[in-house]
């Protein structure tokens, strides 16, 4: 088992957000996504964003107010939402002073949709072949 530590984690800043990748954990081809966290400090919001890749995310602490498709969502701590491929998204912290923290898993919509494939057919069990005739 291996855990990952947020408050020490090697951090990038997007204008005032802190970003925490997960590619500095060195999982490489390990996992079949790519991670990260995000902090919005109080009264601030992300920069518009639009990726090809599905995000799947969940708030860790403080409550965001997610902006896509021309719909506003409030998603509290706890809770999670999802952002198709290419939506364009803005993440809100509205709060005076607690920061808003959120993990990320994003992917390729193509990489799933293979991985689904792969599943179904070893649910499937082998392919059995019938060969009609006789010796």
């Amino acid at each position: 088992m291996r855990t990952f530590d947020l408050p020490t984690g090697e951090s990038l800043f997007v204008n005032d957000l802190r970003v925490v990748r997960w590619e500095q954990y060195g999982l490489g081809a390990t996992m079949p996504f790519q991670a990260m966290w995000y902090s919005v400090p109080p009264g601030d919001e992300s920069p518009i964003d639009q990726h090809p890749e599905l995000e799947l995310s969940i708030v860790v602490a403080g409550t965001a107010h997610v902006l896509a498709g021309g719909t506003e969502i409030e998603v509290p701590h706890g809770n999670a939402f999802l952002l198709d491929s290419s939506e364009a998204h803005v993440v809100q912290n509205r709060s005076a002073d607690e920061v808003l923290t959120v993990f990320s898993a994003y992917w390729y919509p193509e990489a799933a949709a293979a991985a689904a494939g792969a599943l179904a057919q070893q649910a499937a069990g082998p392919a059995l072949t019938v060969t009609a005739g006789h010796d």
